[in-house]
């Protein structure tokens, strides 16, 4: 089977929202951050007893005491949403042309708004209510609704996302509850025994159990939802299905090693591999969303070789063989720029850990923040150098606490010149260069060459304003500008959740 028919069996994740799939990358073991979210060294009620029989060392005999401890912190997520559906009348109406009248533009297509009903599952991680799941699980969500393993339901607001991890963080208002504790996803080994557990197919509390197969998966598939994506599933075979989206992986220890995301199955249904996202990662993006609101991501500032390349598309694009990643190409300066990496070298380590592919070095940095220093290790020339590279956000600065609401949007945005402003008559504004699929312009019909003027009312002029205008919007806004030539100004609803 090649590899193009293997990623096309690649479906939907184990959660109901349809095209969603998403993955993160392997990290390091080594983590700067300390996470205030279930580290708090305090030992949750439902591990009472846990460790009692572990004290001398004596691994637990069966599943039943991680099950014990995973089952009443593991919560169904159910949602609501509007979504817009076409009532299959034509989409140009003969009469009203006679008229040019566009009944496209009169009447929108005539759309309907339609209810929609979702179901996940999430885990708890503090005993005052946070709860991590997926990103798809609640992407648009008017309405969130969680009910623990005891039946008692809550109302849930949605904390924040970072739909590259396909992460998500939700809020209930309760006290002393149940909650996992952390394991380390990079000491989890290929063979050893996990449990997920989730709310599958609607069904009550499910545990399943399997072995972790393979760790570092790559399906490419969260490109599509992401401008920057990185991916590393770990892989089992514990059965997973639509419903366990958003549930935790668990180690025999009774420690979470994951969030259950994605399954691969020619049917939709499981059939024998399922992808977890590594705990290491949750918790560094549990830690962004908590305390900025979203992920915050070093970026190195390179282009390099895919991974898999044949000798011959090697040879074709002119990379070189050789251990580590190759540096095809060098952002103008971005951070590995200023620290003297150029193109053409290997990159072997990040911080002293070797790196074989693209997916271990994206991995290894993707657990630091803007303005963090990593040390890399590269070969030039068969010489082996190492340089501290101090992280830059896709910006290229070193700030920290930017909001990804600008990537949610899901377009190529570009503050408006001084001259093309002077030929449309306008003071200044953002362009919308590109649409792409599955951001909230897509949801709301912009399309390319739209002109922001205006958020809820305000004056924007570059990006940044209109960055600062989102931020301030909460959950909806309203955007004013114009199509370059067209008559009027054109508005457009957002929801920004």
């Amino acid at each position: 089977m090649t590899t193009k028919q293997v990623l096309s069996i690649i479906l939907l994740s184990a959660g109901t929202s349809i095209g969603s799939m998403w993955a993160y990358n392997k990290i390091n073991t080594q983590t700067t951050y300390q996470y205030p979210v279930g580290d708090s060294g305090k030992l949750p009620s439902n591990y009472t007893g846990f460790f009692d029989g572990m004290n001398n060392g004596t691994p637990p005999s069966d599943f039943t005491q991680a099950a014990n401890a995973a089952i009443p912190a593991t919560v169904h997520i159910k949602t609501k949403a509007t979504r817009m559906a076409s009532n299959n009348l034509p989409r140009r109406n003969p009469l009203l042309d006679l008229f040019g009248f566009d009944f496209d533009e009169g009447f929108g297509g005539m759309e309907r708004a339609i209810p929609q009903m979702a179901s996940g599952s999430g885990a708890i991680i503090s005993e005052d209510g946070y709860i991590v799941t997926n990103n798809h699980v609640v992407d648009g969500s008017d309405e969130i609704n969680v009910t623990l393993n005891n039946k008692k339901t809550f109302k849930a607001k949605l904390v924040g996302s970072d739909p590259s991890s396909d992460i998500a963080v939700i809020k209930i208002e309760a006290k002393g509850l149940p909650f996992l504790l952390y394991g380390n996803s990079d000491d989890a080994r290929i063979g050893q025994w996990v449990l997920a557990v989730g709310y599958p197919l609607t069904l009550e509390t499910t545990v399943t159990a399997g072995i972790i197969s393979a760790k570092g998966r790559t399906l490419d598939i969260n490109r599509r939802q992401s401008n920057s994506p990185v991916e590393s599933f770990i892989q089992t075979d514990a059965a997973v299905n639509p419903g366990n989206s958003g549930g935790p992986l668990i180690s025999i220890d009774g420690k979470m090693l994951g969030i259950n995301s994605a399954i691969a199955s020619p049917t939709g249904t499981f059939a024998g591999y399922s992808f977890t996202i590594p705990v290491n990662i949750v918790k560094k993006i549990v830690a962004d969303i908590i305390k900025y609101g979203s992920a915050q991501r070093g970026y190195l500032g390179i282009n390099y070789a895919p991974d898999g390349l044949s000798d011959e598309q090697k040879e074709q694009h002119g990379v070189k063989t050789g251990d580590g990643v190759y540096v095809m190409e060098v952002v103008k300066d971005g951070a590995a720029a200023s620290a003297g990496i150029k193109s053409g070298d290997f990159i072997e380590k990040v911080n002293d850990v070797p790196v074989q592919s693209g997916a271990d070095m994206v991995g290894q940095i993707a657990i630091y923040r803007p303005g963090d220093k990593v040390k890399i290790s590269y070969r030039r020339d068969g010489k082996l150098h190492d340089v501290n590279v101090t992280l830059r956000n896709s910006a290229g600065t070193t700030e920290i606490g930017r909001s990804a609401i600008l990537e949610k949007l899901g377009a190529d945005l570009e503050t408006l010149s001084k001259k093309d402003a002077a030929d449309l008559g306008v003071k200044g504004g953002v362009t919308v260069k590109k649409v792409k699929p599955g951001g909230i312009f897509e949801r709301s019909k912009i399309q390319d060459t739209y002109v922001i003027l205006k958020v809820n009312g305000q004056d924007v002029k570059t990006i940044d304003e209109f960055r600062k205008a989102l931020e301030n919007s909460g959950v909806t806004a309203k955007l004013e500008g114009i199509y370059p030539g067209y008559e009027g100004i054109y508005p457009y609803p957002l929801r920004l959740n």
